[in-house]
């Protein structure tokens, strides 16, 4: 009889062992350590794998791409290698990922930036580069400039507003693609003058140098347009330094759903917030595990998607995030978002509003 049983477990460990593995996923976090947007992001990612099983390492790369390539160089040609390889083109180093991970059997998926048309043109498909989840990011660069514009009082036949943007890395997509919703914004406003464009590399003191220095040039500048919450810091508190008083005398605008941010948003200092494209890691790996699963996520909605996530925050929603605290759980049950078994009219709810439920 005892026999039997050591039988039927080794059975069940084989009938179930395989099942019950957790597929491991490693992110090569592009940011710094103590930079709230990626702590944030990882944050989210983390609560998606705790509830998913996913067995998932973060590691950083501090902005510094050859970092990005020498973490994953050792991922992908290491003793230890993960199932998944989640990481963003930034500054466009995606084909040199994709060069290392050759015959490597790990299989990678892309956030935040894809491969480019010409880079998607010059490395054709690969079975091993499983899908792509980006952000609105041109679509957020535009709401940003309307809503800024809209709250701002009407001028004059023949009078300008002046416009002043602090945009992040030149190389980085998401810098360029912000950007260019915020000239496709300016080309319909002829009563808005942009100053100057800078770039600020995404940090608060380069934004505040730079906005000392325009500010003097421009002391008449009513609108600022920035395409993150750390660069809006700088250039406010340059501002206020002039003796303007952020969100009456001038309004500025920031990305990123950051404490900081979305308390500025509720106080009035910041008038337009966007966010919500730090999920984006969370919602990759809901897709991960569905494919470790068998399911054919181009069924529903696609390998390569962009979703717009990057939507304007109120101040009622503003509150709700801050309610979350630090370190929040969210509440979502990412197991529910699964397509497994879903009809093909399925598409994952992937947004904002799925965390204030």
């Amino acid at each position: 009889m005892l026999k039997f049983f050591y039988t039927f477990l080794l059975m069940l460990g084989a009938a179930y062992g395989p099942a019950a593995r957790a597929e491991s996923v490693l992110f090569l976090n592009p940011g710094k350590v103590d930079e709230a947007f990626w702590i944030s992001y990882s944050q989210f990612m983390q609560a998606a794998a705790t509830d998913l099983g996913i067995d998932l390492r973060i590691l950083y790369s501090r902005r510094m791409p050859e970092l990005t390539l020498a973490q994953a160089r050792v991922a992908l040609q290491g003793p230890d290698r993960p199932d998944y390889l989640v990481f963003v083109n930034e500054q466009y180093i995606a084909p040199q990922v994709l060069r290392l991970a050759q015959g490597s059997g790990v299989k990678l998926f892309m956030v935040n930036a894809s491969l480019t048309a010409n880079q998607l043109s010059l490395l054709g498909e690969r079975p091993d580069r499983l899908g792509s989840l980006v952000p609105n990011d041109e679509e957020g660069g535009y709401l940003m400039l309307k809503e800024l514009i809209r709250q701002h009082p009407p001028v004059a036949p023949g009078q300008v507003i002046e416009l002043l943007a602090f945009s992040g890395l030149k190389i980085t997509p998401s810098a360029q693609l912000r950007e260019q919703g915020m000239m496709r914004a300016l080309a319909e406003h002829p009563e808005v003058r942009l100053r100057q464009l800078v770039y600020s590399g995404w940090t608060r003191d380069r934004a505040y140098e730079q906005a000392k220095l325009l500010l003097r040039r421009y002391p008449k500048v009513s609108l600022v347009w920035s395409a993150n919450d750390e660069m809006a810091f700088g250039a406010m508190q340059a501002y206020s330094e002039t003796g303007g008083v952020p969100g009456k005398d001038a309004l500025f605008s920031a990305v990123n759903t950051s404490t900081a941010a979305l308390k500025a948003k509720v106080d009035g200092r910041l008038s337009v917030l966007l966010g919500g494209h730090f999920t984006l890691g969370g919602w990759a790996l809901v897709e991960l595990h569905d494919l470790d699963r068998g399911v054919d996520i181009s069924q529903y909605g696609g390998r390569d998607r962009q979703i717009p996530l990057l939507q304007l925050v109120d101040k009622a929603t503003a509150r709700r995030m801050l309610a979350m605290g630090d370190s929040p759980d969210y509440g979502v049950d990412f197991r529910r978002l699964s397509a497994k078994g879903r009809p093909t009219s399925y598409r994952y709810p992937f947004s904002l509003q799925t965390l204030m439920r």
